[in-house]
């Protein structure tokens, strides 16, 4: 049987000439995500993304096997 979770995170637009700000400060928090869940077994099976307003709203979503019992 397989387990699964969604992280939401969220990053907020600021007043900038850098149009790819969200993209710049995010991979770094992204790419921790990713390898905590690696760590504890998870995978990465699927990824949305939506803005509203100010904010920009990633959804990662994985999976992992659940333990024998």
């Amino acid at each position: 049987m397989r387990q699964y979770k969604v992280e939401a995170l969220i990053y907020f637009s600021k007043l900038t000439t850098d149009k790819e700000h969200i993209v710049k400060s995010s991979v770094a928090d992204i790419q921790q995500k990713l390898d905590e869940y690696a760590r504890r077994g998870w995978r990465l099976v699927s990824t949305n993304a939506t803005d509203f307003g100010f904010a920009v709203y990633v959804y990662l979503y994985f999976e992992s096997d659940a333990p024998a019992a």
